[in-house]
């Protein structure tokens, strides 16, 4: 992976202490195409989605003998997964062409299948290149850190997870200058990422099981705005039931999950116990280097 990073950010990244967020994708291997990992809880007594998602892109890359990198994935949560119990990634080679690789993966609990996940990879060819650019917007540096500085209800709810502190989060307020305009029936935030420990530089499969994980963060979120404010920001228990239904992901151009990367996201629907929301992200050069998308339970229980 190239570093196309200026020199003091590289200094920087060399200066932080090598933390667990690597542990976390982390996947022991049983067979030539089945492999097995542990997920922390994302609400109490069930995994986490995006670290499950994130562990399947792992071993769907461990079969790619050429190191392809990712291009795209979409995966459905079926069953909610348990962390005190181990996850077996079983993974199918579908094709492998000579530009593009397609892989699919089943995680099982206990002989249930409780995620699936199509992955395709390809070989790096030249092309045209455009993007929609992002707004100008508060660098992370002049935002608080959600987790660091959250309230204790929040700290709490992230201790009981097992999780989420190997990462830093920094939500742009609301009301800052420059947002895009809103139109009714739309919600959107803002919230730059990165894991707090780095990432080895030359394996982008991490970096991309990374950003798979931090994608999970707070898209389901972005949909519930107008009822409860993010995980993260939330002063009060929570109002909503909300679980990851599916998850589709496009990888556009290399990038660092342990340097900054603005998850911009917007929500234009919300119906039938259900909600979508989309997100780019963008790094400190305000490259498009990734879009998801994912729909949600969301129910009021009230």
């Amino acid at each position: 992976m190239t570093d196309l990073t200026e020199p003091h950010v590289r200094a920087e990244r060399r200066a932080r202490t090598a933390g667990p967020f690597a542990d976390l994708l982390e996947i022991e291997r049983l067979d030539e195409n089945t492999f097995r990992g542990h997920c922390h809880a994302g609400a109490p007594m069930r995994a986490f989605g995006g670290h499950v998602a994130a562990q399947a892109l792992v071993a769907a890359g461990r079969t790619c003998e050429d190191r392809r990198p990712v291009h795209s994935l979409h995966g459905y949560f079926l069953l909610p997964g348990f962390p005190a119990r181990p996850i077996d990634y079983a993974v199918e080679r579908v094709r492998d062409g000579m530009s593009y690789t397609t892989r699919r993966v089943t995680a099982l609990q206990q002989g249930n299948e409780i995620f699936t996940l199509s992955v395709s990879f390809k070989h790096p060819e030249p092309a045209a290149d455009r993007q929609r650019e992002v707004p100008p917007l508060p660098r992370p540096e002049s935002l608080p850190d959600a987790l660091a500085g959250g309230t204790e209800e929040v700290r709490r709810a992230i201790a009981a997870t097992g999780g989420f502190h190997d990462l830093d989060v920094r939500f742009v307020p609301s009301d800052t200058p420059g947002l895009p305009p809103t139109v009714p029936g739309l919600l959107q935030q803002f919230v730059w990422m990165r894991t707090a420990s780095p990432l080895p530089a030359d394996e982008p499969l991490l970096h991309a099981g990374a950003l798979t994980y931090l994608s999970d963060l707070t898209l389901a979120s972005t949909a519930g705005l107008n009822v409860q404010p993010n995980f993260f920001q939330r002063t009060a228990p929570p109002r909503l039931v909300m679980a990851s239904l599916d998850h589709a992901m496009w990888f556009h151009r290399p990038f660092r999950a342990d340097e900054w990367l603005l998850f911009a996201q917007r929500s234009p629907s919300s119906s039938d116990g259900r909600g979508l929301a989309l997100g780019e992200f963008y790094d400190l050069d305000g490259r498009l280097v990734a879009s998801a998308v994912q729909e949600a339970l969301i129910r009021d229980p009230a």
